[in-house]
């Protein structure tokens, strides 16, 4: 086991000594563990330069990471299951997915307990840091790992890509996306570093001539990583996307992440060391991980890297959510595990269960092969909303793209959800004009549906499962047997007949990446992307309304108000306005209520049935809601305990859409 030891440096009552249902009071306990992993395992291997890692007297490398856990003051009233947070670019999550839990302003906020449902479950919650990149800004929580090295110790010298999306004009910006760490050029007078600009992913860059832009150091950057910027004096213009290629001389071993991630686990699981504060009370594990969290779990899952030094599995069950077919730069040289980009993410194939043949490339593969050939698959459940299907990607994991048919599924360890009309993030009611993370505006108010009931009775299921042998309810995704996938582009022309939508004069497509190769130290290594031919983009068919009809639909979408999407176009105010947003950062939707009045209708022009029309009362619309809501429950997508936030949130959505003039 590569967990050395866990130094725990403070120990405090969670929210005050709040009491949660029959488990009561949480305890917050945070430290550091620190590991010492063996290269020459076989569980290892799949780490990427783990043989070029500095090692000690014993062979063995080094690492440290943050730690942080919610327990149970009382454990023998716990679940006696743990549930491991995926990280977000050193952010806690899982209370806000979860829990409901209202986003925190900044990292160092103390956590909010929101409806306490993990807790009032008994769960024990864990971070650990699992990211090289991560600023050391308080409250983020991080990796501190070594950088591979030659055999003579020198530096690696080669190639690494950033990608720049900014909002506002600026004249000189971070070498890395979010603020993380960057990787400083080697040389910053190269004359073979590249800028190009482009309007869209998937169409042809220009370059930017070399004399228009440099390298340069930002003085408030800290001395090991300048130069830290690029500047360009004409300045980056919003919404544009910028691709930089340049050569740099050190790579952080960013592979180990997921060494930390699997052996922290394995050590709370099965460890009866003193030091261990789960010690034998452990039964099962789960990990969720959001977004790039998300992605990091598909790759976890595409390299086995789920068993420990001992072969042991570590995580029972994975939640992999908004990750779409995507995984990330977590295991390559010179990789950013914070870079994302929809488009520019290396390694995407395969991408089913079962194996598959791209027809393009010739390339055969699966998903879960190596887990298989370990002969220990966890429970999986991916779920996607709107957004990663609009991006060009969700609808590859359950796609034969040979065939172009529904793949098949591993039905004795997968689902696959899509939750219905919604965005990469949960909705907030009302609708955000503007949103106050990043003050980004879209063409129409935001996407406003909640899905944090779904979420809360996949984490149910997935536990009986694991626990009980008892399968979760089916998968539930847009099939191209029954029609209700469909090309994105073939759509869009019945949405703009809605007054007040833009469509994107192009949609976006998922590409093969055609990765260079170079030969350093006697071995071949990726070199950033080269845009090759593009992936069908498949998404749920919509209805009259502009709903979609494929997937989870909560009760919004079966008894709905307003038409939502898991897309919404960039506002001029912010550059590029026929680009989605959140190429960068997960897609937004928007909400567009129905008319209240047939009277508004025939005013707007608007093809959509108003809500007068629909619903005889508000009495009429909420009895219609409690029915799809009961029925959610009895298919097992959503929990009993969820009805009443459903049947409160649809009388709040209904006292304003009902009102002529909202306002949105």
């Amino acid at each position: 086991m590569s967990v050395v030891k866990l130094v725990i440096s403070n120990k405090t009552l969670f929210r005050e000594g709040q009491s949660f249902g029959k488990v009561g009071q949480y305890n917050l306990i945070e430290g550091i563990a620190y590991f010492s992993l063996d290269p020459r395992e076989s569980n290892n291997k799949s780490i990427t330069d783990i043989d070029l890692a500095p090692v000690d007297s014993n062979g063995l490398v080094r690492f440290s990471s943050d730690f942080a856990m919610l327990q149970p003051v009382n454990k023998e009233r716990g679940n006696h299951r743990i549930l491991f947070d995926i990280l977000n670019r050193g952010r806690k999550t899982v209370l806000m997915n979860f829990n409901s839990a209202i986003r925190v302003a900044y990292p160092s906020s103390p956590l909010e307990s929101g409806n306490g449902h993990l807790m009032d479950q008994g769960y024990t919650i864990v971070w650990c840091g699992w990211q090289a990149d991560v600023p050391s800004t308080p409250g983020l929580m991080g990796l501190h790992g070594p950088n591979a090295v030659g055999t003579d110790n020198s530096p690696i010298e080669g190639k690494v890509l950033c990608w720049i999306q900014e909002d506002e004009e600026r004249e000189m910006v971070m070498l890395s996306h979010r603020g993380h760490l960057p990787y400083p050029p080697s040389d910053i007078d190269d004359p073979s570093a590249t800028l190009t600009v482009r309007d869209h992913p998937n169409r042809v860059a220009k370059t930017i001539p070399r004399t228009r832009w440099s390298f340069i150091r930002d003085e408030d950057s800290p001395e090991e990583y300048n130069p830290s910027h690029v500047y360009m004096p004409s300045g980056f213009k919003p919404g544009k996307i910028y691709e930089l290629v340049y050569q740099t001389r050190f790579s952080r071993l960013v592979g180990v992440g997921f060494a930390a991630v699997r052996d922290i686990v394995a050590y709370l699981k099965y460890s009866e060391e003193e030091g261990n504060p789960c010690s034998g009370d452990m039964k099962f594990a789960y990990a969720f991980g959001s977004s790039q969290s998300g992605r990091f779990l598909r790759q976890l899952i595409h390299l086995g890297l789920n068993n420990d030094e001992q072969g042991r599995m570590a995580l029972d069950g994975i939640i992999a959510h908004v990750a779409g077919a995507m995984r990330g730069e977590f295991n390559q040289r010179y990789g950013q595990p914070s870079k994302d980009i929809c488009f520019i993410i290396p390694e995407l194939f395969p991408f089913t269960d079962f194996e598959q043949t791209d027809p393009i490339t010739g390339e055969t593969g699966s998903l879960l092969q190596n887990m298989r050939l370990k002969e220990q698959l966890p429970k999986i459940i991916f779920t996607n909303t709107s957004a990663e299907y609009w991006r060009g990607d969700a609808a590859l994991i359950h796609t034969d793209i040979a065939t172009m048919s529904d793949a098949p599924e591993d039905t004795g360890s997968v689902r696959k959800y899509h939750f219905s009309g919604t965005q990469h993030g949960i909705g907030d009611f009302p609708p955000l004009i503007i949103r106050p993370m990043d003050n980004l505006k879209g063409q129409l108010p935001f996407n406003s549906v909640d899905y944090t009931p779904l979420l809360r009775a996949v984490l149910s299921n997935l536990d009986q499962w694991v626990s009980l042998g008892e399968a979760p309810p089916p998968s539930r995704h847009p099939k191209l047997s029954n029609s209700s996938g469909i090309e994105s582009h073939k759509i869009l022309s019945k949405l703009s007949e809605l007054p007040g939508v833009k469509i994107p004069k192009q949609t976006t497509r998922a590409l093969r990446l055609d990765y260079g190769n170079e030969t350093h130290m006697g071995r071949t290594i990726q070199l950033p992307g080269i845009q090759g031919e593009q992936y069908p983009a498949i998404v749920s068919a919509i209805d009259d309304d502009g709903n979609e009809i494929a997937g989870i639909r909560l009760p919004d979408i079966q008894i709905p108000l307003a038409t939502y999407t898991g897309w919404n176009l960039r506002h001029s105010d912010i550059g590029n306005a026929d680009l989605y947003i959140g190429i960068s950062g997960g897609l937004a939707g928007w909400t567009l209520p129905f008319p209240a009045t047939c009277t508004d209708r025939v005013n707007r022009n608007d093809p959509r049935p108003s809500i007068e029309e629909r619903y005889h009362t508000k009495k009429d619309y909420l009895d219609q809601i409690t029915n799809a809501s009961r029925s959610l429950v009895n298919q097992r997508y959503i929990l009993e305990e969820d009805l009443s936030f459903i049947l409160k949130l649809a009388e709040r959505k209904y006292d304003l859409f009902s009102t002529p003039d909202p306002g949105l």
